[in-house]
């Protein structure tokens, strides 16, 4: 295990006495010429950005909502304890049916074009998302999907959002940048550019102002001078500027951190943290959500068989491979819940641990019990072969990942291809479902993220589980606002993913951030992203 200076932030259940993590008031731009006028450089992957994935609205990638955030205001702030705060609404109130939410807004804030934000522009955001012509997945997922009933402008600065039963995840979803607000000018005439995004078109409420963007290399973001509306008080951020560098190799995001050509690299791998230096903090947070994982599509080939599928999983050494790729600082999965994540169920800990025999056994017994000239195991003449698609770029930690998958599935005769496809290509065969195995993880604080993966009618149900009684639970997850019974919801859904294996969960990834000495005032949100409200940098 590499040894450097880390602080890593707590589980969401320990994050109510961190208050290191909660998000301070800031005053402003600073009085010091030097650090109100400075200019803090942002290292990130950024890969896929300049595939239309600009707008969090329509994007499913983490990093859109990621670097987003800048210009794009929530209704609600989500705490670290996982409680809500005013934002963009003063106050608000739930129906006692549960199906109405009524948010009374600040009157003071404005986008950066000057267009006031008021209840009809919270209407046009919502209205837009739910729209089918703008095809939006996750947002829309998040909004309720099919149980969004619309939203009312009751005064200038009173709003109803109803929905046509009791949608418990609501406010966490209004707290994402998914929900957050472009400006009505934009939606009524450039609604069509938000997916490539830049100036005059990337419009919101926030911290910052989109001034310049060059696709594929950086996005710099201005300071909003007359920003005075954030969450827990925070106003126009200290530093004028934040460029945030696109950078899809590891190493050279951990070098320009090194180098001091950046002041903060996000989404470090472990093994690049190691050689980083004593000037650099790094911050580590698990991600709450659906852990790394592969997808198992039981409509298509061999994986129809359960004892098939329960054979894969138990084949996997994932805990040698994860151990050994990851330096031991990503966590073996158990579960498709991250330990982070509310509802999480412990109890699934240590239970199916790499097995072998038992993989041989059950694949005797699903009758694939011949073998050709390469070891691969034969029944009727067809091998037993599996299509792995994924999404590049791959890193290349997950790169030796797929190959150890593949070495431990050949030792019990199950072949696996590992096809590495551009998005274009990848969503030619991922549309139709045409592929046996793909891999992703998947964000999010509350465990209502399993209705999109394992709906019957879920935009991410890769696996294409199609069970009524798991529909039943996930509606039941998402209607009821009981902790403890929503706990109980998500602990059987686990339970029934680890028996019948739609999804093999394989580590827990965490949002790695490295910053340079002189950087001070960076706060995490609970996905572990950086906010730069309150940053400042000297040099």
């Amino acid at each position: 295990m590499p040894s450097f200076p880390v602080r890593r932030l707590l589980p969401l259940a320990a994050l109510a006495t961190a208050s290191a993590l909660l998000l301070s008031a800031c005053a402003g731009p600073a009085d010091d010429g030097a650090t109100a006028d400075a200019e803090l450089v942002w290292a990130i992957e950024g890969a896929n950005l300049s595939a239309g994935h600009m707008d969090p609205q329509t994007s499913q990638l983490d990093v859109s909502g990621m670097v987003q955030r800048q210009v794009l205001d929530s209704l609600v702030f989500q705490e670290a304890d996982g409680s809500f705060s005013p934002w963009l609404a003063k106050s608000w109130k739930v129906s006692d049916d549960g199906l109405t939410y009524t948010f009374e807004l600040r009157d003071d804030v404005t986008f950066s074009d000057g267009t006031a934000f008021d209840a009809a522009a919270v209407k046009a955001n919502f209205d837009r998302i739910v729209d089918p012509a703008t095809k939006s997945a996750q947002a829309a997922s998040m909004l309720g999907g099919e149980l969004y009933a619309g939203t009312e402008v009751v005064g200038e600065h009173t709003v109803e959002v109803s929905f046509t039963q009791p949608y418990a995840p609501f406010l966490q979803a209004a707290s994402t940048a998914q929900l957050g607000f472009w400006s009505p000018k934009v939606l009524e005439g450039s609604a069509d550019q938000l997916a490539a995004g830049g100036p005059d078109v990337t419009v919101g409420t926030g911290p910052f102002v989109l001034s310049e963007y060059t696709a594929d290399q950086e996005i710099v973001y201005t300071r909003n001078d007359d920003y005075a509306w954030g969450p827990d008080g925070a106003e126009a951020p200290k530093i004028k500027t934040l460029r945030v560098e696109l950078l899809p190799e590891a190493s050279v995001r951990a070098g320009v951190l090194s180098s001091g050509e950046a002041d903060v690299a996000t989404q470090l791998p472990p093994n690049v943290v190691a050689d980083l230096g004593d000037d650099i903090t790094v911050t580590a947070k698990e991600y709450p959500g659906l852990p790394y994982s592969l997808f198992l599509n039981e409509k298509h080939g061999v994986f129809a068989d359960q004892k098939v599928r329960q054979a894969f999983s138990l084949a996997i050494d994932i805990d040698a491979a994860v151990d050994e790729i990851f330096f031991g600082e990503f966590p073996r999965a158990w579960s498709i819940l991250g330990p982070t994540t509310p509802g999480y169920d412990e109890s699934l800990e240590g239970t199916w641990a790499f097995d072998a025999d038992k993989a041989n056994s059950l694949l005797d017994d699903a009758g694939w019990t011949e073998r050709d000239d390469d070891g691969i195991r034969v029944k009727d003449g067809e091998r037993l072969s599996a299509r792995w698609i994924a999404w590049t770029p791959i890193s290349d930690e997950r790169t030796a990942l797929g190959n150890a998958i593949q070495s431990d599935l050949k030792d019990v005769g199950f072949e696996i291809v590992r096809e590495k496809l551009e998005p274009a290509a990848y969503n030619e065969q991922y549309g139709p479902k045409t592929y046996d195995i793909t891999d992703w993880d998947f964000s999010g604080v509350d465990a209502d993220l399993l209705r999109s993966h394992l709906g019957t009618d879920g935009f991410q149900n890769a696996s294409q589980v199609s069970d009524p009684a798991v529909d039943e639970l996930l509606e039941q997850g998402l209607s009821t606002s009981d902790t403890a019974e929503r706990a109980k919801i998500y602990t059987e859904l686990q339970q029934w993913n680890a028996d019948h294996v739609a999804i093999v969960p394989l580590y827990v990834s965490s949002l790695i951030t490295g910053s340079a000495k002189g950087v001070e005032g960076i706060e995490y949100d609970l996905y572990g992203r950086p906010l730069f409200y309150d940053a400042s940098v000297s040099r």
